[in-house]
This record gives structure tokens, sequence and C-alpha cells, in this order.
């Protein structure tokens, strides 16, 4: 039987891919939303285009009267002024949360920007014949976390295995889910329709929502294509898939539930370029009752002071309560983080 393992993944484990961290999120939406006009004319001297255009067929849409932008060029306008202060973006739309508007251009942004840096990552190829370049993968997490998940297991086993492996992904990309889609195909020789049935075997979840469902995902609603250059109304429509702090906590999902559930069961917890904000860990933390094993947990703090890396020794102790779990956390990077705890986290 496959121990079950969970990984806690953050926006640490994407920059290994060439995706933006969350200070570098901060700079390009700033960029995007400051969108401003030459003179009296349409012709756009800053900001993106595509977000302006969404605005119009937002009001054009709405029920009330003022079909006017303005409104929302100003909100982006304060974004732009006060995300310097903020300690992340989805920080600031959650301070904002009763103000729709703002909401509305932060949660546009955001799409708009991991979409591009999708489709400028190292996973990104095009379709036109071209395969995912895994020798440009090398020097990344992700192969040695493949290694891992398929280490001693044929083909017919890999439903059996992915079943027992959770992915919680507290990024707006789809990163993992791109990557795994195609590695399984390479490595196995897979057809497509046998790689997405794999995938469904994961338990993957996003608790702050993503960027839109991949053509092969589970759902379908709302979907579109890794890195792909959306149209306004994609735009719209998938803004309504990015929650804020408040959206995405609601201890009544579903999801939520299901989440605290594998981190009970876990036999292992990996946490990932994971930045233990207060908020996500009380996301993930389960109920103990009746709980009685003792989990092993693991945790990348690449550059964190010694005094940080108590605070998250006990804030992952605090997860398992009296459980004991043990705890090792590594001053590594995601990569590096593999090869010193091989043996450890292999199945």
């Amino acid at each position: 039987m496959n121990s079950s393992i969970v990984f806690i993944i953050g926006a640490g484990a994407s920059k290994e891919a060439n995706l933006p961290t969350g200070q570098e999120l901060k700079k390009k939406i700033s960029s995007l939303l400051d969108i401003r006009f030459k003179d009296f004319e349409d012709e756009l001297v800053s900001g993106d285009r595509k977000i302006m255009e969404a605005f119009r067929l937002y009001v054009q849409q709405s029920e009330t009267a003022s079909k006017d932008i303005n409104p929302y060029l100003r909100e982006s306008w304060h974004i732009r002024d006060a995300l310097p202060q903020a300690i992340s973006i989805d920080n600031f739309l959650d301070n904002q949360r009763n103000n729709e508007k703002i909401n509305l251009c932060g949660k546009l942004a955001i799409i708009r920007a991991i979409l591009e840096a999708e489709g400028q990552s190292l996973l990104y190829f095009r379709k036109d014949g071209q395969m995912m370049s895994f020798s440009d993968l090398s020097e990344t997490w992700y192969i040695p976390f493949f290694q891992l998940l398929t280490e001693n297991c044929i083909k017919d086993s890999l439903k059996e295995r992915f079943k027992s492996v959770t992915l919680i992904i507290f990024n707006y990309d789809r990163c993992v889910e791109y990557f795994l889609y195609y590695a399984i195909q390479n490595y196995y020789r897979l057809q497509q329709n046998e790689a997405a049935e794999l995938m469904k075997a994961f338990n993957i979840y996003h608790p702050y929502g993503d960027v839109g469902t991949l053509p092969w995902g589970i759902g379908g609603e709302m979907e579109i294509d890794f890195g792909l250059d959306p149209n306004p109304l994609q735009l719209l429509n998938l803004a309504n898939k990015i929650k804020t702090f408040t959206e995405g906590t609601d201890p009544t999902l579903s999801k939520i539930l299901k989440i605290r559930e594998q981190v009970r069961a876990a036999d292992k917890l990996i946490f990932m370029g994971f930045a233990f904000h207060k908020l996500n860990m009380k996301l993930i933390k389960p109920s103990l009752d009746g709980r009685n094993k003792v989990t092993e947990c693991f945790a990348t703090a690449f550059k964190t002071s010694p005094s940080d890396k108590d605070i998250i020794r006990e804030q992952i102790r605090d997860l398992y309560g009296s459980s004991s779990p043990i705890i090792r956390i590594s001053d590594s990077s995601c990569s590096t983080f593999f090869k010193d705890f091989w043996r450890s986290l292999s199945y």
C-alpha cells in the first residue's frame, strides 16, 4: 500500500519555472493597471488594453445606467499606487474585500499576469509539433518530483500510486498539473486520453482558485490552455475563479473540508516554496479527533532566519497538536530539497 503524501505548494516552487514571486507579481500588476491614454484619444500609452476592454465589456453588460469605465480606471490606479505597501496582491484585495470594483480590477490583472507568465515559463511550448523540453527543467524541482512519484512504478500501477498523492497548490498557475500531464505521456509513452485519465487520480486543490481549467482538466468550465492570451470576455469569466483570502478560507466549503482531511490522514506532509502565512496554515489545519498517527513533515525555508525557522516549526507542530509530528526544515531551494531528502521522501 502506498504512503499518503500531501504536497503544500507555494510561489517559491513555481519560481523555479520562471513564474513570478509575490513581489514580482505586485510589480507586474501595477504595470498592467497603469492604464493611461494619449490626451483624449483611445490610444494607450501605458497599461493593458485587454483589461481596459474587459472594463468596457463589463459596464456594457451591467444593469446600471452608467457605461463609464472611469470608476474602474480610478480603482486600477489606486491598486497601482498602493501595492508597494501591501504584503501581496492577495492581502490587498482581502483588505478591500467590500470594494467590488477594486476586486474586479485586481482579479483581471492576476489572470492577465499569470497567463502571460505561464507562456514565458520553462514549461511552455507551442503545440505545433513541439514537445515540452524536459532537459530545460533538469535544474528545477519538477524532474525529481516526477522521479519520486514514479519510482519503481510500472504503467499499470500509476493510478493507484497517484491516488495516494495530494497537491494543495496556493498558486493561481497550473504549472504542476501541466508538467505532470506531459511528463507521464513522454515517460510512459501514453496517449493524451490515457494521461488525462491518470491525472484524475491525483487529489488536486487550489484553495484560492486558478487561472482556468486546462483543456484536458476535470470540470471543463472556464477552459483555457496553458499560457494562452485571453480575450476580454475570457478575462471577465476567468476573474470569477480567483478567490480572496476571505472567500478561499470559508470553512463551510467542501474543498476546505477535503483539504483538511487529506492533511489529517497524511503519512508525509511536504511544504514546497510555501510562505507559511497564518491564514493559509489555518486553512489547512485539520480536526484531530481520534487521530493516532505520526506524520513526517518536511519544509523548504530558503534564506529564512533561524528565528523564523523556529516559528515555522511551531506552526507545523500546531497542525497536529499532541501528535508530535516529525519535522525537518531545509534551508534549500525546492530542487536541492529533493536531493537532500530523497531517501526520506522515497516510497
